[in-house]
């Protein structure tokens, strides 16, 4: 039960993930995400930096209930929103935005997919009209080299 939960939790988060992206960063929490889609080059952090705290925060709280006061099911889904939160982080801050400079260049499909969407998310510098809101999940016309 553990592990289904960690992964059932892990895959719900992507969904979570395209739900807050959609709705709350290209809506009333545009003033934090907007700089993510403006990006000063002079500078390495972003507004839109504190979503990972806020992000964070859940994970963490699941955690501690479930180590320190051993509530039932809340470590499984603390570890899937957490390992969810590190995947985010080398996909999107390592991998596509090159926070870090590393893992650019790749043959693989999925990748060069996941790249191809986020481009295309990133072509809109308004809130409005945005496409593309999810991290893991890329619909399969970013699979075609034509995209």
């Amino acid at each position: 039960m553990f592990i289904v939960l960690l992964i059932g939790t892990f895959l719900i988060m992507e969904v979570v993930a395209w739900s807050a992206h959609k709705y709350l960063m290209h809506g009333f929490l545009w003033n934090l995400h907007e700089d993510h889609h403006t990006k000063n080059p002079n500078s390495f952090f972003e507004k839109n930096d504190y979503f990972f705290v806020i992000f964070a925060v859940p994970g963490m709280v699941f955690i501690l209930l479930g180590t320190i006061f051993s509530i039932p099911y809340t470590l499984p889904i603390g570890l899937g929103i957490t390992i969810y939160g590190i995947a985010y982080f080398f996909v999107h801050e390592i991998f596509i935005h090159q926070r870090f400079k590393a893992f650019r260049n790749t043959n693989i499909k999925y990748f060069k997919a996941i790249r191809r969407a986020h481009k295309v998310h990133h072509k809109h510098l308004k809130k409005e009209d945005g496409e593309c809101f999810g991290m893991l999940w890329v619909p399969l016309k970013y699979f075609s080299e034509n995209k």
